[in-house]
């Protein structure tokens, strides 16, 4: 006997209209760039009232926060898995920031009109307040590289590392953002250049010789981030010069 057609529950009802407004976003956002897309467009690509587009999503930056929490989400698993199945320091992060490329690349034109946006009083800025759960769980990837390959550093630099190859890894992605050789050719080599130069660092850091250095680099990693974690600085900073 012929089974009469399951209808969707209203939940998956509302996630599919919810993610084809987030499709056609996105389409738009490659094809015009964030600034000029409106939500007016996006509401008729997608085929529903403006109204509905506004419903599940306040504006354009909820888009954008969607985007990156669905990357965030996906791309979770992936990393785990690279770091599960790797064994050096080298091999995971040249792994891990890999994936970055491949995954971003249908949407490094997007990526490059986002990239405007680094103020951190922008929420879309990757260092914003409004970004943070994202930067964290980012930067706990790197966290468990440092961990897993038993990275050891002098007391005073090793909490800042996780974040310092974070930050690394930001820069080559916005390299790779604006690379016009073929096929990013100079990202390439920037990366790998750049990631053997980290690897001998972190080799030669516990030196002896290199302790006056240690000091020097603990005092500016605590000035850079200390105001950041809340130190005893953070209350004085807006009475700074």
């Amino acid at each position: 006997m012929r089974q009469p057609p399951t209808r969707k529950s209203p939940t998956s009802k509302s996630e599919e209209t919810r993610t084809r407004i987030l499709e056609a976003a996105l389409a738009i956002f490659r094809e015009r760039g964030f600034e000029r897309a409106t939500m007016r467009e996006i509401a008729a690509a997608a085929e529903v009232a403006l109204g509905a587009a506004y419903y599940y999503f306040d504006g354009k930056e909820a888009i954008v926060m969607a985007f990156y929490e669905r990357t965030q989400g996906e791309m979770k698993p992936m990393i785990e898995r690279t770091l599960d199945e790797s064994r050096t320091l080298e091999e995971r992060l040249r792994r891990v920031i890999q994936q970055k490329f491949d995954y971003f690349a249908p949407n490094r034109k997007l990526l490059g009109a986002l990239s405007a946006h680094t103020d951190p009083e922008h929420p879309l800025s990757p260092f914003s307040r409004e970004t943070a759960h994202i930067r964290d769980q980012d930067t706990s990837f790197f966290e468990r590289a440092v961990s897993d390959s038993r990275v050891k550093l002098p007391a005073n630099i090793q909490p800042y590392l996780p974040r310092l190859l974070w930050m690394y890894q930001m820069g080559l992605i916005l390299f790779w953002v604006y690379d016009r050789s073929p096929g990013q050719r100079r990202t390439t080599l920037l990366f790998d250049k750049t990631l053997k130069m980290i690897l001998i660092a972190l080799k030669i850091a516990t030196l002896p010789l290199l302790r006056p250095v240690h000091r020097l680099a603990g005092e500016a990693l605590e000035a850079v981030y200390g105001l950041e974690d809340g130190g005893p600085e953070a209350g004085e900073q807006d009475a700074q010069p």
